[in-house]
């Protein structure tokens, strides 16, 4: 049986993925580091694993503890809308750390089975504000555009050992990420996508499958857009 782990797996995308994962037939490694997915872990088949992947060690550790993985969903993350000259000091390095850190250290040590066995998907999930850039959201548009550097540059350094590494960007997805907007502000976004709605963890999670499928073995370094056509 394959393997999978996916970061920031409790709710939300990450919970979809994993859903969606399972449903395949892989063995599902749910990482978490607040809330506890022992729910989700049960429905299942799945396995909860606590660590923050904003730390090396705990990453490290992690490891250790469920082995090689076949495929990596590096999805843990954070939101945050805040203008430009309010973001502090702790704004900018919490953001920086959970997303583009937390991709650097999962990677790293996926890698180093994957790497021996000639085989595995990496998958990073970024944005469409990495691609583009969102006004009051620098520093997420920063670090979402971090992770598709280092999806491009690291798909071309392990394409020769049969690693692929690629990246899903998704656009405006309902999840609790909106749930500070209200009805009003929805429908406003809802009328900026061209497909007339907003999207689901579930058209996030069918990317992910497809990314990590053998339908998708000659794709490494693209930037999968699944936005309701908001980014073309």
């Amino acid at each position: 049986m394959k393997t999978a782990l996916v970061t920031g797996g409790s709710r939300g995308i990450g919970a979809a993925v994993c859903r969606a994962l399972a449903r395949e037939g892989y063995r599902v490694f749910i990482n978490y580091n607040t809330t506890d997915p022992k729910a989700l872990a049960a429905e299942i088949g799945g396995t909860a694993v606590k660590c923050d992947v904003r730390d090396s060690d705990q990453v490290r550790g992690m490891f250790g503890k469920i082995g090689s993985v076949d495929v990596l969903v590096n999805n843990a993350g954070i939101a945050q809308q805040k203008l430009f000259t309010d973001i502090t000091d702790s704004d900018w390095l919490d953001m920086r750390a959970t997303h583009l850190d937390g991709t650097f250290f999962c990677c790293r040590e996926a890698l180093r089975s994957m790497i021996r066995s000639h085989s595995g998907s990496i998958i990073n999930i970024s944005s469409m504000w990495g691609q583009t850039g969102g006004s009051c959201e620098v520093h997420y548009s920063a670090v979402k555009a971090g992770i598709i550097g280092l999806t491009k540059a690291l798909a071309k350094e392990v394409a020769p050992s049969g690693v692929r590494v690629n990246c899903i960007a998704p656009g405006i997805i309902e999840t609790d990420m909106l749930s500070g907007f209200t009805a009003e502000e929805l429908s406003d976004l809802r009328a900026e996508v061209p497909l007339g709605r907003l999207g689901s963890a579930e058209d996030i999670a069918d990317a992910v499958v497809f990314l990590a499928s053998e339908k998708a073995s000659y794709i490494t370094g693209q930037v999968l857009a699944v936005n309701g056509g908001v980014v073309i």
